[in-house]
């Protein structure tokens, strides 16, 4: 039986006003929102939300500068969102892009939420401010050309972070779930990778971007693959499934990324 990750976008969501972009890594993703303000604009927004926080971005940005709110019905939802956001280990930054000549502008500054949501005119202003409040030191990123060295280097890289911010205890783990993303991504887009690390409290969030539009699909593989070494052969994206706390994929404007989540107290399956 196959195994459906934490897709931030699904079948729901198509058609509606609401997407995900610019996320290479989806460590702050834009979430944009456009048209009318109605109940299932409400909804698609509340689901949409509820899954970019699942993958514990750095930062997430909203942009309503297409969102026609005359009477500023949406406010709730995003005071909602800032609770939730400040409420996470660790917390999310979180930011709203409001034209100022929108009522509801006015109405977020009038609910006093300026000091812990930020309100911006333009996406490229929170994502300086933004950037000004995420540690750079919390981050390890690489490019991988579409070769057999890439999963080493993956992982490798995965270790480099693990022992620089004293997270050796999860090292194995996500060495693992490292090697089966960028190995999915060799094996079925040919791209070029673009890596990540990000240290999420006391845990690890992985990210691997590829080329290619298509979501990942998991299927059951009955044997381990004989290019990898012992210690790292696992069972294709059902490996991910079993040790990752959390895990989803995304497309971007250039392709997609699929993450992982690792954090302490998650154990490794036992072999099938």
């Amino acid at each position: 039986m196959g195994v459906s990750p934490p897709y931030l976008h699904d079948d729901t969501a198509r058609g509606s006003g609401v997407s995900v972009d610019d996320a290479e890594d989806m460590s702050v993703p834009l979430l944009t929102v456009r048209g009318p303000w109605d109940a299932q604009l409400c909804l698609d927004v509340s689901v949409t939300l509820r899954r970019c926080f699942t993958g514990q971005p750095d930062g997430l940005i909203v942009d309503l500068s297409a969102l026609h709110d005359p009477h500023s019905e949406s406010a709730p939802v995003w005071t909602t969102a800032r609770q939730v956001a400040a409420g996470l280990e660790p917390p999310v930054h979180l930011a709203l892009c409001v034209p100022p000549d929108l009522p509801l502008a006015d109405r977020m500054q009038g609910l006093g939420t300026g000091r812990y949501l930020p309100v911006y005119a333009k996406v490229r202003q929170a994502r300086v401010a933004l950037a000004g409040r995420i540690p750079g030191d919390q981050r390890l990123s690489a490019t991988l050309r579409p070769d057999p060295e890439a999963p080493s280097l993956a992982r490798n890289l995965v270790s480099d972070a693990c022992l620089a911010w004293g997270l050796v205890h999860l090292l194995h783990r996500s060495r693992l779930v490292m090697s089966e993303l960028v190995t999915n991504a060799l094996e079925h887009t040919g791209t070029e990778i673009r890596v990540a690390v990000h240290r999420r409290g006391s845990g690890l969030h992985l990210s691997v971007a590829d080329g290619d539009p298509r979501l990942p699909r998991v299927v059951p593989v009955s044997r381990p693959r004989p290019d990898l070494p012992l210690d790292e052969r696992g069972r294709g994206l059902r490996t991910v499934h079993e040790i990752a706390a959390q895990w989803g994929a995304v497309p971007t404007e250039t392709g997609k990324v699929v993450w992982a989540t690792i954090r302490c107290g998650e154990r490794v399956s036992a072999p099938r």
